[in-house]
């Protein structure tokens, strides 16, 4: 049965500054669910002769509304705007996202309002801090974490031979079929597959070859190698909605190397900071529980092939791949939004 969080908030009394633990499994609002809330409640109101100003107050308080909590008198100047559920709200005409005077954090969500040029609220999404980076193309971010890959001698590296003592908790004690399941589903107890049963079930992925998207896709080439990653695992069909980690039920992640660079966005794996999904058995995943898996890569422009695997989790990262890079570095950051962001 789905949670009625508009209910739940509004019992519990809470205000939007009042903070919430991430993964509460009553009161914290996932992002898939939060977006859907506000969609629900925001499409199709009119912002119309409204000042900047009162058009803030009045989408804010309209978000608190579909939220269940109830409307400040006054909207206290917060970093985020509604830090009881960690995210910001962005109202745009254009596809140019401006954020001022502050760093993107990469674990907060950032609900971004689509307004038509009739005033009228059109589509709200929500996504993460770490996602909402790869959206720069612009080099505002000036410095992202990154790592190196250095091939070995072995073409497959299960680097990290068991989980996480977090993950160990919830991960399934016999054979999972994962075809009733879909990727993006979120985690669950007895669901999880072992790191050391992902690694045997990606293992003949070493050879396999597919078409080259071309240099300048690599989101297209990335998609392809997940659409393989997710057969292999045992899916009936692959599925991505953009959001971290990957292959959302399996807490993985999947990277295509086809250069020694690893690109890890704002947030280290071995971060200990929570995901925003639910908790799975009254346990939080948090960053470093991920699992990433590596596959290097030749290519010849015209066909991928994969010629190596790599399997850690976060915690365990670093102890394979040296990181390299240092701190991010923003101030004021502009990043234009891809003409299909809001389909």
């Amino acid at each position: 049965m789905p949670i009625n969080y508009t209910q739940n908030i509004a019992l519990s009394g809470l205000s939007i500054y009042d903070p919430i633990e991430v993964g509460d499994p009553q009161l914290w609002i996932p992002a898939p669910d939060l977006e859907a809330l506000l969609n629900k409640k925001l499409i199709g109101l009119s912002v119309a002769g409204l000042s900047l100003r009162s058009r803030s107050k009045f989408v804010k308080s309209e978000v608190c509304k579909a939220l269940g909590y109830p409307v400040p008198a006054t909207f206290t100047k917060t970093q985020p705007r509604f830090p009881g559920q960690l995210f910001d709200i962005y109202t745009q005409k254009s596809n140019n996202l401006q954020i001022w005077n502050e760093e993107l954090s990469p674990t907060r969500r950032y609900a971004i309002i689509r307004i038509t040029q009739a005033d009228i609220i059109e589509r709200v999404r929500v996504i993460t801090g770490d996602t909402l980076a790869k959206l720069d193309t612009t080099g505002t971010l000036t410095q992202k974490y990154q790592a190196r890959l250095v091939c070995g001698t072995q073409r497959a590296e299960l680097i990290s031979p068991v989980d996480t003592d977090l993950v160990e908790n919830i991960v399934a004690r016999k054979g999972v079929q994962l075809a009733q399941f879909k990727p993006t589903d979120n985690p669950s107890l007895g669901v999880v597959l072992p790191v050391s049963d992902v690694f045997a079930r990606l293992l003949s992925m070493i050879g396999l070859s597919f078409k080259d998207a071309g240099s300048d896709q690599e989101r297209r080439r990335g998609d392809a190698l997940h659409a393989h990653v997710c057969k292999h695992l045992g899916y009936a069909s692959y599925v991505d909605d953009g959001r971290f980690p990957d292959v959302r039920q399996q807490i993985l992640e999947v990277k295509l190397q086809t250069s020694p660079t690893i690109d890890l966005g704002l947030v280290r794996p071995d971060s200990k900071a929570p995901l925003d999904m639910p908790q799975v058995d009254n346990h939080q995943i948090r960053h470093c529980d991920v699992r990433y898996a590596l596959f290097y890569a030749l290519t010849d422009g015209l066909t991928v092939s994969l010629t190596h695997f790599f399997l850690s989790t976060g915690e365990s990262f670093f102890t394979r791949f040296p990181q390299f890079g240092g701190k991010v570095l923003n101030k004021k950051l502009q990043i234009p939004l891809p003409t299909t962001f809001f389909d």
